[in-house]
């Protein structure tokens, strides 16, 4: 399957306005935030192509400087598929696109490489996503987030053979339980991570908004509420941590995660 990953990159971020170019520091020193999530592509196997997708000059002239590839897109993309949607337009002739978001620079590469394997393995399904069963320090820290009023992780639930039945940014399902810190949960983290066949990925910017992506801000619930298929592919952490950076208070524990060698295959 010929594969393209594109890595959406926005400077106008609501909650944190300039997050591309972020610096984030680690024991190889200080990158930027899109220049560490375009190491983590470019670690994937089996890609024929690597892209960052923006619509601002300073992003691309950062990208452009350590040596990435650079599709300019459109101002009036209104999330990451919208975005990739335009770079499936202007680059056809792959079997799948994958949107790696700006925004999770520690995501490991058996991620990407196992859900481009689970798309593959189920026909019927449109797009594919990653989910990490959640550890109890997982949890505690997603639910600290919501006391807190920031924005976390984004939490899955599916049924069987994967199939997602919705995606939220509070903490389902509810449990009611206290979990050690190191004890498996019924709670899985959406990693931020999309496969997507070309055909409906370009069809996506055309389908309505629905109540429920609105109340969420989560673009794949799009595909949800216009009946398409969504395969959740469970992924497993190997020892390393994951994270994305959402506010300013994630660069700490991102920093602190690349300093454990977290993310030392990058």
């Amino acid at each position: 399957m010929k594969t393209l990953i594109a890595i959406p990159a926005r400077y106008a971020s609501t909650r944190y306005p300039g997050k591309p170019l972020v610096d984030l520091r680690g024991p190889d020193g200080t990158k930027t935030l899109i220049r560490r999530s375009w190491d983590a592509a470019m670690s994937v196997s089996g890609i024929d192509r690597v892209v960052v997708a923006t619509d601002d000059d300073r992003i691309a002239d950062h990208a452009n400087a350590f040596g990435a590839d650079v599709v300019m897109t459109s101002s009036d993309a209104r999330n990451g598929t919208e975005r990739c949607a335009e770079v499936a337009a202007k680059l056809p002739g792959f079997d799948v696109v994958v949107n790696l978001q700006g925004d999770a620079p520690l995501t490991p590469a058996w991620f990407v490489e196992d859900l481009i394997a689970g798309l593959a393995a189920d026909p019927a399904a449109d797009i594919a996503t990653p989910v990490l069963r959640c550890d109890g320090r997982a949890v505690a820290g997603f639910l600290a987030d919501r006391r807190a009023g920031r924005v976390g992780g984004t939490t899955a639930v599916f049924g069987l053979g994967g199939r997602a039945l919705y995606f939220s940014k509070e903490v389902v399902p509810y449990t009611g339980q206290d979990y050690p810190a190191d004890a498996p949960t019924p709670v899985f983290h959406h990693v931020g991570v999309y496969a997507y066949r070309p055909a409906a990925l370009m069809a996506y910017p055309n389908w309505p908004v629905g109540p429920l992506e609105m109340l969420e801000g989560l673009e794949q619930l799009r595909f949800l509420e216009n009946d398409r298929p969504v395969l959740c592919v469970e992924v497993q952490a190997r020892g390393c941590q994951f994270w994305e950076l959402n506010n300013p208070s994630d660069v700490p524990i991102i920093e602190a995660m690349l300093a454990a060698g977290s993310n030392a295959r990058y």
